[in-house]
């Protein structure tokens, strides 16, 4: 496997999951995005306050898969334990293990994409057109049809 970027903090232990990760993972999260600003480049990125569950919804975003038919959010192991990856990545979009572009998605909206290609991480945020950046998702990478998909994003990127 390839080395890891100097900026890139350790993966966190989240097997077994158990009621101590979901915690230790939520207080990485409020550390990370909800008690400091954060910037991408030189944008604001933020997120809506909506809450589940307690829990603002982007976090369940950052940590959990939802499943389409029931709605329910059950943990998802590899997106987790790179939750402390997620912050780092926005604030190095310009190292050369990170490729970072815009993409005009099929409704219009323009997305960035943040993806640690090496590594198969990739944060996902709205971009706005003052240039600010809401966040939207992270997760780990664990399908050679998703790789191909973000390829192909990559070469039709409009900045």
């Amino acid at each position: 496997m390839c080395d890891f970027p100097d900026w890139l903090p350790q993966m966190v232990p989240v097997n077994p999951w158990t009621q101590g990760t979901f915690d230790m993972l939520y207080k990485i999260f409020e550390a990370d995005f909800k008690n400091k600003p954060l910037r991408y480049k030189s944008y604001t990125v933020w997120f809506f306050p909506e809450i589940l569950e307690g829990k603002e919804l982007i976090f369940w975003h950052l940590t959990h898969r939802e499943d389409k038919e029931t709605k329910q959010y059950y943990p998802d192991l590899r997106r987790s334990e790179r939750l402390p990856w997620a912050r780092p990545l926005i604030e190095h979009p310009d190292d050369r293990d990170v490729l970072s572009w815009d993409f005009k998605e099929h409704d219009g909206k323009v997305v960035t994409y943040v993806w640690l290609r090496l590594h198969d991480y990739l944060v996902l945020m709205k971009k706005y057109k003052d240039g600010q950046r809401r966040l939207m998702t992270s997760y780990y990478i664990d399908h050679e049809h998703k790789r191909k998909s973000l390829e192909k994003k990559y070469r039709g990127r409009i900045c």
